[in-house]
């Protein structure tokens, strides 16, 4: 059985519930990170994506192996949307030498470029430069591919957003510039930093499309991303896509999120849970049951402990090995 997502997307069975239980590898990530920090056995900071689910893994559904994304300081479930293995992440915020970056990165810098993930970014809005400057690669050197760019709402105030998207549109580019607008940048509300109804609507000045979107329906997110791809990969350059979503945790370890209610925080976990859409959507027209679903389930929370194993089995680096890969 298939279903179609749209007229150039069409996903098996077996593709569908890959990607359920992708979603729940990205939420039981974060989740054992979230409790790690809390009894102190991981060091620095870490931002969260639980609740954020549908973005990463719908966004990157729908490209080829060749393609690349850039990230974002929320960038765990990007990661492991792309392809990265659960293990060798959560040894990198163990500060372990079988890290992704050899234990020296941490949360924020996790980047795979075998898979085509060029980095998450500590910089808010950092990496969409960088994502518009491999796009210029793609289209220069003929490869190809294109460029998948994740960012915040508050990224969007940036003044890295527009210059590289005015370049992008330009130019022709092939990138999509995909906002996951979580509705808080830290502690404030979006409409408190933005005067427009959609940020999407900002494509406009640029000459580019502009598309908003349920964050929290994969199926949409998918949709409306393998769009954009198709008409990048065309050669009719980017679009700006805003995936409207909602992260559960606070902006950092620290956030007590004071600056919100508890009753809109519950209202978004039992009314727009992103795994729990997917998996009624799923039921509903008859590709798997509940039980296959648990099962999915399962398996994702056994993989992320068994990352946690190897993590904790780990080396620490060698101090010796502090000055490599470390470039001036």
């Amino acid at each position: 059985m298939a279903m179609k997502v749209s007229d150039g997307v069409q996903l098996s069975t077996e593709r569908l519930l890959e990607l359920y239980h992708q979603m729940w590898l990205v939420r039981y990530f974060d989740e054992k990170v979230d409790e790690f920090f809390a009894k102190g056995l991981i060091h620095g900071t870490t931002h969260l994506c639980v609740g954020q689910e549908a973005t990463a893994v719908g966004a990157c559904a729908v490209l080829e192996e060749r393609d690349k994304i850039t990230s974002t300081h929320r960038g765990h479930g990007h990661c492991i949307a792309k392809g990265a293995q659960a293990d060798r992440m959560m040894a990198e915020l163990f500060g372990r030498e079988t890290g992704y970056c050899k234990g020296k990165g941490g949360s924020m810098h996790i980047a795979d470029v075998e898979k085509g993930n060029l980095g998450a970014n500590g910089i808010v809005g950092g990496g969409i430069p960088i994502a518009a400057g491999a796009a210029l690669t793609s289209k220069m050197k003929n490869l190809g591919y294109v460029v998948l760019c994740f960012f915040g709402d508050g990224a969007s105030n940036e003044g890295s957003f527009h210059e590289a998207i005015n370049l992008a549109a330009i130019w022709k580019l092939p990138v999509i510039f995909f906002c996951e607008n979580n509705q808080y940048g830290m502690s404030g509300p979006v409409k408190e930093m933005v005067a427009i109804e959609n940020i999407a609507d900002r494509s406009k000045a640029y000459g580019i499309p502009g598309v908003v979107v349920d964050g929290n329906d994969i199926f949409e997110v998918m949709k409306v991303t393998e769009e954009a791809v198709r008409r990048a990969r065309q050669g009719e350059g980017p679009t700006l896509i805003e995936a409207k979503t909602y992260r559960w945790k606070g902006h950092s370890k620290s956030d007590a999120k004071k600056y919100r209610t508890r009753e809109e925080e519950q209202q978004w976990r039992e009314e727009k849970d992103p795994i729990e859409k997917m998996a009624a959507r799923l039921i509903g027209d008859q590709i798997a049951s509940r039980e296959q679903l648990e099962a999915l389930r399962i398996k994702a929370y056994e993989e992320i402990e068994a990352a946690v194993q190897f993590a904790e089995a780990s080396p620490m680096p060698n101090p010796d090995t502090i000055t490599e890969d470390v470039f001036a």
